[in-house]
Parts: structure tokens; C-alpha cells; sequence
């Protein structure tokens, strides 16, 4: 079922986190955040969303990086509802789509509940202050692939790299709900 955030609560602080990535290492919000602020996006395996997304997302979050932000993947779903998004299948995910950030588990869903994430892709671009500055989408892309559609994430996360301040108008995501625990 598709879903979509609500719009951008702009100054809102990026909640802490503390979560294993796909080789079983705590990673922390502090740890990754980067000079010029913090990319969190909740994705996960088995959504058409993510999938149609997911070399795109690569390729951004290299380019994020150069511009001096932290990158950070996290995927929140239940795996009892969605097998392919058991924590043993997240590396082999990361490493197909080669990702150079970390991808996360949080295993019991508080991180996600923390962030108010919705859907997954699910991006929050903080600024250097940790302060939301981005709730949109990575580009136009649904279901399908969207390859020449223009840089929104992009555009905007360099915009916070260099006044601190998002966009006012702003496209929210669209994705799968993620699947909450009973």
C-alpha cells in the first residue's frame, strides 16, 4: 500500500540513534553526521519504490558526501511480515546497489517512530545544526525508474550546504507503508 509523509516540520532536530549496520557494528546519528549536516533515509528491500530507486539513491549519496553531508540508510520494516527485509538480507541488498553508507537495521521500530517515518524511500535532510530542513522525495520516480527527472534531494541537500536552509516548496515521497510491528 502506498503512503506519503506529511511536508517538512523545518528546525526539527534529528532524534538520536544507535543501530547495527549490515556487519553487525553500532552506528551512531553523531558518528555520521557530516560537516555540513545528515541525510536519513528509511528504505528497505522489497519496495517497488526503493528498488526503482536504488542505484539513484547510490549515486546520491556519493554525491551528498562530496558535498560534506553524512549518509545514512535505515530500514525499520517488520521481517516477519516481509522476509526479504530480514536483517541477513540487507547486506547483499547494500552491496548490489553499491552503496557507500551505511545501512541500518532498527529492529524494534523506535528510531523509525522517533523520525516520524512514514513510507518507504522516506527522506529527512538535516543541516549542520541538526535541524530538518527536507522531508521530499530523491525525484519523480514511482514504481518505475525515473532516470532524466531533475535532482529535487539533491538540489535542496545543496541548497542546506550552503545557506543551512531547505526549500519552502517542497514534493513529499511515496512509497510502500512500512510495516509496523503487531
Amino acid at each position: 500500500m502506498a503512503a506519503i509523509p506529511p511536508v517538512c516540520d523545518f528546525g526539527l532536530s534529528a532524534p538520536d540513534f544507535a543501530l547495527p549496520d549490515t556487519e553487525g557494528r553500532i552506528r551512531t546519528r553523531d558518528e555520521l553526521k557530516g560537516p555540513k549536516g545528515l541525510l536519513v533515509v528509511f528504505i528497505c528491500n522489497h519496495c517497488r519504490y526503493v528498488k526503482a530507486i536504488a542505484g539513484r539513491l547510490a549515486a546520491e549519496g556519493r554525491a551528498l558526501a562530496a558535498l560534506g553531508f553524512g549518509v545514512v540508510a535505515i530500514n525499520a520494516n517488520d521481517p516477519t511480515d516481509r522476509a526479504e527485509d530480514a536483517p541477513e538480507r540487507m547486506g547483499p541488498f547494500a552491496r548490489a546497489h553499491d552503496f557507500t553508507f551505511p545501512y541500518l537495521h532498527d529492529a524494534t521500530q523506535e528510531v523509525a517512530r522517533a523520525y516520524g517515518a512514514v513510507c518507504t524511500p522516506d527522506f529527512f535532510g538535516y543541516n549542520a545544526a541538526l535541524e530538518l530542513q527536507y522531508r521530499g522525495r530523491l525525484d519523480a520516480s514511482g514504481r518505475e525508474a525515473a532516470p532524466d527527472a531533475p535532482r529535487e534531494l539533491y538540489a535542496a541537500m545543496e541548497r542546506i550546504a550552503a545557506t543551512g536552509r531547505g526549500p519552502e516548496a517542497q514534493v513529499a515521497s511515496i512509497g510502500c507503508s512500512i510495516k509496523w510491528r503487531a
